[in-house]
């Protein structure tokens, strides 16, 4: 998943995505968390703060810093946690999340229609930000 410190979105989520990542990552799904922002604009989002926040929120998975931004992986859900948001009083479930981990686990296919994740988008440091436009 990719988050940061300062999104207020992750931090509505930040103890359900420990929750949700220690129930299956005992299934066996391998978790792992990362910050692509630009510490530039961005430094609460740097790998010393990561370090912080890791261990304060008990992440159970690794909480890694992308600092290009090149990532050579195929992504299967891009999709949002669940329908909770800061400001909407609904509880946070990870039902939407859980859905697609558990087709993937199960070897089915990922429900192609996803509800789209709702966010801080990702910081490109200036001198990058081209090559991600």
């Amino acid at each position: 998943m990719f988050i940061c410190n300062h999104c207020p979105f992750v931090l509505h989520l930040k103890k359900a995505i420990v929750k949700l990542s220690n129930f299956y990552m005992k299934k066996g799904l391998a978790v792992v968390a990362i910050s692509s922002n630009s510490v530039t604009m961005h430094p609460q989002d740097g790998p010393e703060f990561m370090s912080e926040d890791a261990k304060l929120f008990k992440y159970p998975f690794p909480y890694l810093y992308d600092q290009d931004g090149r990532r050579p992986f195929e992504l299967v859900y891009h999709g949002q946690f669940d329908d909770s948001r800061p400001s909407n009083n609904v509880p946070v479930t990870g039902k939407h999340l859980s859905l697609a981990i558990d087709c993937a686990l199960s070897c089915q296919p990922v429900p192609s229609a996803q509800k789209p994740s709702i966010g801080c988008s990702i910081k490109w440091h200036p001198e990058r930000q081209q090559d991600y436009s």
